[in-house]
């Protein structure tokens, strides 16, 4: 007699039910702990819940339209990725800023009164303990007049409209 993968009760039948993301057979009484998975048939096949061999269909097929829209342009280019979008802000950033701060006159104290930030996130940003945020960073390259992220050009490098003509030799730069 089979056993409730829950509680170990043995019991004539058990339903398969979804357990925070896992498939369980359970008896009747652990069922209220997940969502019954149907099984899969015509009439329950567009249904909110299914088994494992249609939910993997469906997965499979999501990944494969990301995929091709985001390499669609070329079979040779990787597909984008949420960093793609970001800026890195720059390795010298707390130069930039304590320069640019310096340059017009100012004191962290004031600096911090114009972003309406702390003067001791001021200290920190210009000695490098931290990052700034999104928020705090538009505000101090608006209020410096400064911008604090790397150069595209580094990424312009690796464009290139042949797949094949660019190696890794053509990038590395030998200290020789």
């Amino acid at each position: 007699m089979p056993q409730c993968e829950m509680c170990g009760a043995e019991q004539a039948s058990l339903t398969t039910t979804k357990v925070e993301g896992a498939e369980l057979e359970l008896c009747s009484s652990c069922t209220d702990f997940g969502t019954e998975v149907r099984e899969e048939s015509s009439s329950s096949a567009g249904s909110k819940y299914s088994t494992s061999s249609s939910s993997g269909t469906s997965s499979s097929s999501s990944s494969s339209s990301s995929s091709g829209s985001g390499g669609s342009s070329g079979s040779s280019q990787r597909p984008r990725d949420m960093f793609d979008d970001m800026d890195e802000i720059a390795t010298d950033y707390d130069d930039r800023i304590r320069s640019a701060r310096e340059s017009r006159g100012l004191s962290q104290e004031e600096l911090a009164d114009d972003l309406n930030e702390k003067a001791s996130l001021i200290r920190k940003l210009e000695r490098g303990d931290t990052l700034p945020t999104d928020d705090v960073q538009r505000k101090l390259e608006r209020a410096l007049d400064v911008s604090l992220v790397e150069g595209k050009d580094v990424d312009e490098e690796w464009e290139t409209t042949d797949a094949g003509s660019m190696t890794l030799g053509d990038v590395v730069k030998r200290k020789d």
